[in-house]
């Protein structure tokens, strides 16, 4: 008699078989065909072509995960016209009121958001790197500016790495290279199986010799900087496909064993596509 057991491995060993090929074959691309298929994974071409603003707001709950206790909400929002950001986080906190960073085309401004007058940890560091801000790095593609689409305007490129396991999954990992920053390692990982884009990690090591892009308070001290961004729980809307989940984390862990990791865990709530923005929203101060 038979079972419905035998007919079951044959259809495993073709799913391995599937996804075997498809991991090589993206591993195999040439980087401009990877960017290609990962801008197409967020609209079509002329879906692209006509998105020239992006509104994003929702809300967020921030931890400190080491070097000080203290969890909150806020909200936070996100507004681009073609390269031009604009990047709010609003803690409600009377000590920490969030972080705002701005890019008007020319020069990124990070605000100042203690109520010491003077910028976070956080703050501080994308000040210094502020390419993160100018290249639309950060926050990935829930901007219109963001980094692979705009390559070119930014004079950089990108290498692909291969397939690499992170976190137990298997993803296309591309080095970032930007011409205007040499001091940061940026890796972009995408879902090799639509190309969507799930996880930038950006990573520094300051040592007290080094000079250029570093954080002059920790300038006498080795440090290690770490972000990592996750994208998750991709939606389309209006024929543009972008992710609901955002998780930010920043860690900065000196060498005397002194460590800060600041964790922001958002979800969009609202995205607005072509919407007529004032001018304002894009002022450096």
């Amino acid at each position: 008699m038979f079972t419905s057991t035998p007919l079951r491995r044959p259809v495993s060993i073709l799913v391995v078989v599937i996804v075997t090929v498809l991991f090589a074959g993206a591993a195999d691309k040439q980087p401009a065909d990877i960017v290609s298929l990962h801008l197409d994974s967020i609209a079509a071409p002329e879906i692209r072509a006509t998105a020239k603003s992006r509104v994003v707001e929702g809300t967020f709950k921030f931890r400190m995960l080491v070097g000080g206790g203290g969890q909150g909400a806020g909200t936070w929002g996100r507004v681009s016209s073609d390269r031009l950001s604009r990047f709010v986080l609003r803690f409600g906190r009377s000590d920490w009121k969030g972080e705002q960073f701005v890019f008007d085309g020319s020069r990124a401004d990070v605000a100042i958001t203690m109520a010491s007058h003077e910028r976070s940890d956080f703050g501080l560091f994308v000040n210094d790197q502020n390419f993160l801000i100018k290249e639309g790095l950060l926050g990935g593609e829930l901007s219109t500016g963001w980094a692979l689409q705009n390559l070119a305007a930014n004079q950089a490129h990108i290498e692909n790495l291969g397939i690499k396991k992170v976190d137990g999954k298997q993803l296309l990992a591309m080095q970032y290279v930007s011409k205007a920053n040499q001091d940061m390692q940026v890796r972009i990982y995408l879902d090799p199986a639509n190309y969507h884009h799930v996880l930038t990690v950006y990573s520094a090591h300051v040592e007290p010799h080094m000079s250029g892009n570093i954080i002059t308070s920790s300038a006498q001290k080795e440090v290690r900087y770490t972000i990592e961004e996750r994208f998750g729980d991709f939606q389309t809307q209006d024929s543009v496909t972008l992710p609901r989940n955002y998780q930010l984390q920043f860690t900065e862990e000196a060498q005397d064993g002194a460590t800060r990791i600041y964790s922001w865990d958002m979800v969009v709530k609202q995205v607005h596509e072509n919407v007529s923005l004032d001018a304002a929203n894009f002022a450096v101060k």
